[in-house]
């Protein structure tokens, strides 16, 4: 990916940690310049500091309208345009079967994982690609493919992120571009309850051997977001070690 991004601006969502701050790290390396957003900020400022120069960050949560607005003002006065957004910031405060979950919980779930990323994509349509393009890419998960214990709010939300990227796809055609990543089992601090403690267990269960680290989702995103997938839209990528291959979710 060798400069594919230079001239180019991202933001990314939920970047100061993880699969964000490694797609984040993957855009920078390929030339852009990068914005990145999350609740804390010290994180946030720690995350910055190891993007280069031509990087920034804007504290706030991802369903906060007045942060989206902040945010995205923020990357067009320091650099002018927003020619990548990542939705990647994600929450899931509930666990447990569906059917006897907390409908708070559940709203929350869906304003972070679902109506935020659309507002987002508003934000920076409104901004900078309605006239000029770009591309979108939604971090969705394996889970909104198919059913899984535990998680069943989450997973929803992650179906309906991936409804959403389909039908943005076709509403921003032809000058935008709107793409979805499904990992499965990522090692990151977000889903360490589904692999702690039990790692080798999990892993057995991956054809591939191993579960998925924050580069093997960055990467593909950094495809997605490139010139290389030019003619690609309103798909949505598993990544998954090959493990619905054998029927574990």
């Amino acid at each position: 990916m060798d400069n594919a991004f230079a001239g180019k601006v991202a933001l990314v969502t939920g970047a100061s940690r993880g699969i964000g701050l490694a797609i984040a790290a993957e855009l920078a390396a390929g030339g852009a310049a990068v914005c990145v957003t999350a609740r804390k900020p010290e994180r946030l400022a720690e995350a910055v500091a190891g993007l280069g120069d031509r990087a920034m960050g804007v504290a706030g949560a991802a369903d906060d309208p007045d942060h989206r607005t902040e945010a995205v003002a923020a990357v067009m006065t320091r650099f002018g345009r927003v020619d990548l957004l990542v939705n990647n910031a994600g929450v899931n405060p509930q666990y447990g079967p569906l059917i006897e979950a907390d409908l708070a919980a559940v709203r929350k779930i869906y304003e972070v994982n679902v109506t935020a990323a659309l507002g987002w994509t508003q934000a920076a349509w409104s901004a900078w690609m309605a006239e000029h393009g770009g591309a979108v890419l939604n971090v969705a998960s394996l889970g909104g493919l198919v059913p899984g214990e535990g998680i069943g709010a989450y997973n929803t939300s992650k179906a309906a992120l991936i409804a959403l990227t389909r039908q943005l796809a076709v509403e921003l055609a032809p000058t935008v571009r709107v793409n979805a990543i499904a990992p499965a089992v990522v090692k990151t601090r977000f889903a360490r309850a589904l692999y702690e403690g039990r790692e080798t267990e999990v892993a057995a269960t991956y054809p591939l051997g191993r579960l998925g680290e924050p580069a093997d989702p960055a990467k593909a995103a950094a495809f997605l977001l490139g010139p290389d997938a030019g003619w690609i839209t309103g798909e949505t990528l598993v990544l998954d070690g090959g493990v619905r291959l054998r029927g574990f979710v």
